[in-house]
C-alpha cells in the first residue's frame, strides 16, 4: 500500500514541498464533485428508481388510491423517472468534458515545474539516474503512471459518455452502441476504484510523513507551511 500514498516533497527540487497553482487546485476540486455527482446519479438509478420496484411501487399506491393502471402503464412512470435521473447524469458528463478540456489546456499553461507530464520525466530520470533518491523518485514515478491511467479513464469516460448522449446523430454507429456502453460503464467502476486507491493513499500519507497533502491542495502548498 505504501505505492499508493501521495509524495508531499517536491522531487524536483528536494527539500521543498509541492506547490499547486489555484487553477489545478479549481480543477481538483471540481472534478471531485462531478465525479461524484455523476457516480451517485448511476447509484440512484441502479437503486431507487430502478424499474421494476418503481413500477411494483406506483401500481400499488395508485391501487391503494382507488386507481388502477396496466403493468405497462406503471413501467412507463418508472422509465420516466429513469430518464430524469439519467438526463442529470448527462448534464454532469458535460460539465466533466469541460474540466477535462480545461485540465489539457492548463497543462501548456501551467508553470514549468509543476506540468505533470514534466513532473513524471523528472521522476524517470531521476530514477534512472540517482541512487540516493532512488525510492522517492519510484514512488512518485508509480503514483504518477496511477494518475496518467486516471486521464486516460476520463478521456474514455469522456468519448464514450458523448457518443451516448448524441446517439441519435451518430446513427451510422448505431451497431457499436452496445459496446461504448459497456466500455462506459467498465471505466465507470476502474475511476471507483482509482478513488478508493487514491483516498486509501492520502488517508495513509496523512498518518504517516506526509501529513497536509489535503490542506496544501487547498492553500497551494509551497514552502510556507
Amino acid at each position: 500500500m505504501a505505492t499508493i500514498e501521495p509524495v508531499r516533497k517536491d522531487v524536483q527540487h528536494q527539500g521543498h514541498i509541492k506547490k499547486y497553482s489555484a487553477s489545478l487546485r479549481l480543477w481538483h476540486w471540481a472534478n471531485t464533485i462531478v465525479i461524484s455527482g455523476s457516480l451517485l446519479t448511476v447509484l440512484i438509478n441502479s437503486t431507487i428508481t430502478d424499474e421494476r420496484p418503481v413500477s411494483a411501487l406506483v401500481k400499488n399506491e395508485l391501487k391503494n388510491a382507488g386507481t388502477t393502471i396496466s403493468d405497462r402503464q406503471a413501467g412507463s412512470v418508472a422509465h420516466a423517472l429513469g430518464d430524469s435521473v439519467w438526463s442529470i447524469h448527462i448534464y454532469f458528463g458535460y460539465v466533466l468534458v469541460a474540466l477535462l478540456l480545461f485540465r489539457l489546456v492548463l497543462e501548456f499553461f501551467q508553470l514549468a515545474d509543476q506540468k505533470f507530464i514534466r513532473k513524471m520525466k523528472s521522476a524517470y530520470s531521476q530514477f534512472q539516474t540517482t541512487k540516493k533518491n532512488r525510492e522517492i523518485a519510484k514512488h512518485e514515478l508509480t503514483v504518477k503512471s496511477i494518475y496518467a491511467t486516471f486521464y486516460l479513464l476520463l478521456i474514455m469516460m469522456a468519448v464514450t459518455g458523448l457518443f451516448l448522449a448524441f446517439e441519435d446523430l451518430l446513427a451510422p454507429f448505431k451497431s457499436i452502441r452496445d459496446s461504448v456502453k459497456e466500455v462506459h460503464g467498465f471505466c465507470m467502476y476502474l475511476i471507483l476504484a482509482f478513488i478508493f486507491v487514491h483516498l486509501a493513499g492520502i488517508f495513509l500519507a496523512e498518518r504517516k510523513n506526509n501529513k497536509g497533502i489535503v490542506s496544501d491542495m487547498i492553500n497551494g502548498g509551497g514552502d510556507h507551511q
